[in-house]
């Protein structure tokens, strides 16, 4: 019986080829406010109104406290050269304990960050398999413009998405990529259920014996459709309708740049990236304004520029929802040292005390 069945042919006319993965241009309505949707891809970004965009004040400035440089002592120093030298282990620690120290000169550093939190709105259609679930159609009103469909804020400076489902914005209709058959003709045989014996390569007969892989038939149940001819519909899953929607998404972003005068030629500024300093200077607001009148001018000339540029990048595209702008000093000391009658240095950085050196005494003497 399960013989008669493998031969029989599967085909079935009314079984369609399978169409487009995406709804074709033209398939879809257009959606008053969310026009531009020209295919799949197409995902436009909307400018928020020039009500949510905050503009700056005319020649507005901001005044930065002084602040005393910190430096470390000679045996806080030490601890943090014992500290890295343990974590190498190729170092010896006995120089590192019997050094002689010559100087500790702290050095001021800087590090000025600028932080804008926007939102942005995008849309793109979607589209999920109907299954007799609510419709929110036109038919309930008008769809709400991007901008006026209610959000809860996430705390201020994390990032954060959110999709939301445009109201009456949905519609069903016929699955495109089966016509609203539910499945589509199996494209590894064609729809015929049955495909060639790859052994015998149909002659059912190999090395003069009954091929022993198609029992002498010379062809083979399709194992892609499991000998039907066709396959469910990936798209509607068999549910014959999709359900289309315009897809809001809502995106929450710390842009965040930082920026350090680049004056030690031994120390790499990378270094600072895994340390934090002491902020002595937070200013938050929704727009802030560039510091001005700072003992070091490269942080004022800093600040001015990121904040115009920040303003020019996401003025336009995005609604600025805060600003914060930091000036943080960055605990950095270095220490000269002898050791063997010869001389070394290192450089104790950041609140946490970390070392960097480019070169250590007996590198390669283990204890």
């Amino acid at each position: 019986m399960d013989d008669q069945h493998e031969d029989k042919d599967a085909f079935d006319p009314n079984i369609p080829e399978e169409g487009p993965s995406a709804p074709p241009p033209g398939w879809l309505d257009d959606i008053m406010g969310y026009q531009g949707h020209k295919g799949d891809d197409d995902n436009p970004m909307y400018p928020p109104p020039p009500a949510y965009t905050p503009q700056p004040q005319v020649d507005r400035n901001t005044v930065v406290p002084d602040v005393r440089v910190p430096s470390v002592s000679e045996d806080v120093a030490r601890d943090a050269l014992l500290k890295f030298v343990q974590s190498k282990w190729n170092y010896s620690s006995k120089p590192a304990r019997n050094l002689t120290f010559k100087e500790l000169r702290p050095v001021t550093v800087y590090r000025y960050r600028l932080e804008t939190y926007t939102e942005t709105r995008t849309s793109k259609w979607d589209f999920e398999s109907y299954k007799g679930q609510p419709v929110d159609g036109p038919q309930f009103g008008m769809s709400p413009p991007p901008w006026d469909i209610p959000v809860t804020l996430p705390p201020r400076f994390t990032d954060l998405v959110e999709m939301i489902r445009v109201p009456h914005s949905s519609f069903v209709k016929l699955c495109h990529k089966c016509s609203g058959c539910g499945r589509t003709r199996c494209v590894s045989c064609h729809g015929r259920g049955m495909k060639r014996c790859t052994f015998c390569h149909g002659h059912g007969r190999s090395h003069n014996k009954r091929c022993t892989s198609c029992h002498g038939r010379g062809r083979r149940r399709c194992i892609s459709c499991h000998g039907h001819g066709s396959k469910t519909c990936v798209v509607c899953h068999g549910s014959q309708n999709l359900l289309h929607f315009i897809q809001l998404t809502v995106t929450w972003k710390n842009n965040v740049e930082d920026y350090i005068p680049d004056r030690q030629p031994d120390f790499p500024d990378k270094k600072f990236e895994e340390v934090t300093g002491d902020a002595f200077f937070v200013d938050e607001s929704l727009l802030v304004y560039p510091i001005q009148g700072f003992p070091d001018q490269e942080i004022c000339d800093a600040s001015h520029k990121l904040i115009n540029e920040h303003l020019n990048r996401f003025n336009t595209t995005c609604r600025i929802l805060q600003q914060r702008q930091t000036v943080e000093l960055v605990p950095l000391t270095h220490a000269f040292y002898s050791y063997s009658g010869k001389d070394f240095s290192f450089f104790v950085y950041g609140v946490e005390n970390k070392v960097f050196t480019s070169k250590y005494p007996s590198a390669c003497t283990i204890l």
